[in-house]
Parts: structure tokens; C-alpha cells; sequence
């Protein structure tokens, strides 16, 4: 069996990165993406702050555009689930759809996902008014009336993010208090576009070809109400894509792993790069300068290897 200088799991902006950096240094490379290229980006209708789109780009356009480039130098991308990844005598193997390969080094970009909320019109309108990412989207809600679903740090920021676009802001949350920082809940409080619906949760998204309201109960009493807004921005939580190094490396509580600035592990020839890692900021941008450097550091690892 050959054995590949270094497999990318995940085809997101920090695999597709990885995987041009990698290219472009001779490196025998493949990538494994189970879906469509872009992650998260390639679900977001229009991304205006990834630089060098001063008119915007499409997310799925620059996600084919990012796959396209990474395939020019070289990158060889296998559209399937990886079931399996274990270390191997020669680095790691890797099973996926009936068949496996060797690689020397691994760098794991498989991402996060939004944890949802699972209710009627969520998956209907996502894109048209559903939403998990008010940086990306909250341009397009000028004037709105908005929701945000949560109650932590990210729904309370998020929410304030909105302020700025939106003409009114309702917060929705379960509990009759909110679990962010103190600071985060004042700042939130003092703002006059903000509202809050405290005890609720959500039963349907509706609309017709965009979201038009919400239906909310009351967690106390059981009352059902509608509320009219144009959009909803959910934060309940995200989930890391991390299951396939159960075992291998150290989770933070939210099962992100925890790795290096440089995207090393405690694994040798293992790099963990882009929304997988545990970081302060989850943006196309930063996922992407990720795979630059889990690439810098393999071709350190692989070299070191050589002598």
C-alpha cells in the first residue's frame, strides 16, 4: 500500500487551505470531505468580511473556488466519510467507505456544527431567515425585526452584534434569567432595542418563502403564542466534530480539542486546525490561517522524519 505524505479530514476553509498549502509544497496529498466543500461557509448565502470580495462573495462560490485551487496545485479530494482513525507503524490509517490508505501526518479539519433546535421550519428556512451566525448574516437584517434563541455568552453577544442592524432584537430564552457573564447580561439590559421573552422555547419556525414568525411556549403555563419577526438567529450550542480522535487527544468541556496555536497535538504528526480547535474566534478567515500553519508544522514533522 502506498503511503500519502498527509490526508486532511474535513473540506471546510481549513482543510481546502491545508490542502493548497500542502500542494503547492510537493506534499502527497489527499483530502476527505463527506459532503460539500466549505463547511459552515458553504451554507451561508453571502460572506462579506473574508477579504478580497469588497462586493461579497457567496459562500458555496468561494467554497468551489477554494477546492478548485487546492485541486490545481495537485490535492487529491475523495468525497466520503472517514469511519476510522488509528495510528499505524507508518503514521496513520485511515478507513473510509470500504477502503483505507496510510498517511504520514494527519491534519483533522472536520469542523463544528451548529446544534439545532430540531422544530418545524428550522430546516425549511435555513437561509432565509434562519440563521447561526449573526456575523455573517446580520448585514442582510437591516431594519429587521429579529430573534435570538439562547440565553449563553454567544446568544447575549450576538444579539448586542444585531443592534446594529436590526431595529428590534428579542432574546428567547427557557430559563427566567440568562447563564452569560454578568457583564454580557447588563450590557444587554441597557440596551434599548433589546427585548427579552423569558420561560420559552420555540415551536415552529413559519413562513411563507422567508420566515414571518415564530411560535413560542410559555414553559410555566403552556401557552402558545406567535410572534411576528424576519428572521432567527439560533445559538443553543455548537457541536465539534471531534468523535474520531476520541481517545487519541484532550477535549475541552465542549468536546473541541485542545491543541497548540501552531495546530499540534500531543499525537505526533497530528495537527488539529480550523472551527475543531478550541480558539476564541470561529470565522472563515481564521479557519483558514489554520491550515496555513498545520501545513507549515507537517512539513516540519515530515522533515524531521526524513533525517
Amino acid at each position: 500500500m502506498a503511503i500519502r505524505d498527509l490526508a486532511i479530514i474535513g473540506g471546510g476553509p481549513a482543510g481546502l487551505t491545508a490542502g493548497l498549502y500542502a500542494a503547492r509544497a510537493a506534499l502527497d496529498t489527499v483530502l476527505f470531505e463527506r459532503g460539500m466543500p466549505g463547511g459552515q461557509a458553504a451554507s451561508t448565502e453571502k460572506i462579506e468580511n473574508y477579504p478580497g470580495f469588497p462586493e461579497g462573495i457567496g459562500g458555496p462560490e468561494l467554497a468551489m473556488k477554494m477546492a478548485e485551487q487546492a485541486q490545481r496545485f495537485g490535492c487529491e479530494i475523495i468525497y466520503s466519510d472517514v469511519d476510522k482513525l488509528e495510528r499505524d507503524e507508518n503514521g496513520f490509517k485511515i478507513i473510509y467507505g470500504g477502503s483505507e490508505l496510510v498517511a504520514k501526518a494527519v491534519i483533522m479539519a472536520a469542523g463544528a456544527r451548529p446544534r439545532y433546535l430540531g422544530v418545524k421550519g428550522e430546516k425549511e428556512f435555513h437561509g432565509r431567515g434562519v440563521s447561526y451566525c449573526a456575523t455573517c448574516d446580520g448585514a442582510f437584517f437591516r431594519d429587521a425585526t429579529l430573534a435570538v434563541i439562547g440565553g449563553g455568552d454567544a446568544a447575549v453577544e450576538e444579539a448586542m452584534f444585531l443592534t446594529k442592524f436590526a431595529s428590534k432584537v428579542y432574546i428567547v430564552h427557557r430559563r427566567g434569567e440568562l447563564r452569560a457573564a454578568k457583564v454580557l447580561q447588563q450590557r444587554a439590559f441597557d440596551n434599548e432595542k433589546i427585548e427579552f421573552v423569558w420561560h420559552s422555547t420555540v415551536q415552529e419556525i413559519k413562513g411563507e418563502q422567508k420566515v414571518e414568525s415564530i411560535l413560542l411556549k410559555d414553559v410555566r403555563s403552556g401557552e402558545i403564542k406567535e410572534l411576528a419577526v424576519d428572521g432567527v438567529f439560533i445559538y443553543v450550542g455548537t457541536e465539534a466534530n471531534s468523535s474520531l480522535l476520541a481517545g487519541m487527544v484532550k477535549f475541552d468541556e465542549n468536546g473541541y480539542v485542545i491543541a497548540g496555536e501552531d495546530t499540534s497535538t500531543e499525537v505526533p504528526g497530528l495537527f488539529v486546525a480550523g472551527d475543531l480547535r478550541k480558539k476564541p474566534l470561529r470565522q472563515v478567515i481564521t479557519a483558514a490561517a489554520d491550515g496555513a500553519v498545520a501545513v507549515a508544522q507537517v512539513e516540519k514533522y515530515l522533515s524531521a522524519l526524513n533525517k
